[in-house]
């Protein structure tokens, strides 16, 4: 099946949410596909919001196919989590938390999986846990993350000023002659769309140096 056709598919299942269950389902507004993308816990969320914030990710695609094996005797199926379609080719992606990493059935489960998709040149990926810190600026970010949102004179006298080195608080004394508060949000705008970098291993604050992006 071709990555065009991937592209556009739907998820193979969906999901429901009824009293009790111990997941958290639900769908993302992403900005790279600017549509919603499903989800079926908060670690796969947190992979939607690291998948969206990647400018290499040009598509997210939510449990694109059915994949089948036999093995043991017996026909194993497996659902991937998400097909990410980047600038270096297609990522299938499977969220699984570390505790559960160790499982022989999970184990099993990812081995012949990423035999199946490396046999194709594609890559594999099985993603658990992020570094809380990042997780935490990203998720900050992503409230920032609709273009739509901000005048567009203040994102392009931002890009056109030189902020390499500017501490993130001293911003809107840059440009005194724009609401601050525009040009606050602008900057985080600016910052999840790579125009700005700043170290995310590190939590966000006024002091937060700010890069431009080469």
């Amino acid at each position: 099946m071709s990555i065009d056709l991937l592209s556009s598919a739907t998820p193979w299942r969906t999901f429901r949410w009824y009293r009790g269950q111990k997941h958290y389902s639900g769908s993302y507004w992403s900005a790279t596909m600017r549509d919603h993308v499903i989800y079926e816990s908060r670690l796969e969320l947190a992979r939607l919001l690291f998948a969206d914030f990647d400018p290499l990710v040009r598509g997210i695609v939510a449990q694109p196919f059915l994949m089948k094996t036999v093995g043991t005797g017996e026909i194993r199926k497996h659902i991937p989590d998400y097909l990410l379609i980047t600038s270096q080719g297609p990522v299938l992606v499977d969220v699984k938390p570390y505790r559960r990493l160790t499982k022989p059935e999970v184990a099993f489960t990812f081995s012949w999986t990423r035999q199946a998709v490396e046999s194709r040149g594609w890559r594999y990926e099985v993603w658990s846990e992020p570094a809380a810190v990042e997780l935490e600026n990203l998720r900050f970010l992503a409230g920032y993350r609709r273009d739509r949102l901000f005048p567009s004179d203040v994102l392009d006298e931002l890009r056109q000023t030189d902020l390499d080195g500017t501490a993130l608080g001293d911003v809107p004394k840059v440009l005194p002659h724009q609401p601050e508060f525009c040009v606050r949000a602008a900057v985080c705008h600016l910052l999840w769309s790579h125009d700005l970098q700043t170290d995310l291993s590190q939590p966000l604050s006024a002091s937060a140096l700010l890069r431009q992006t080469t």
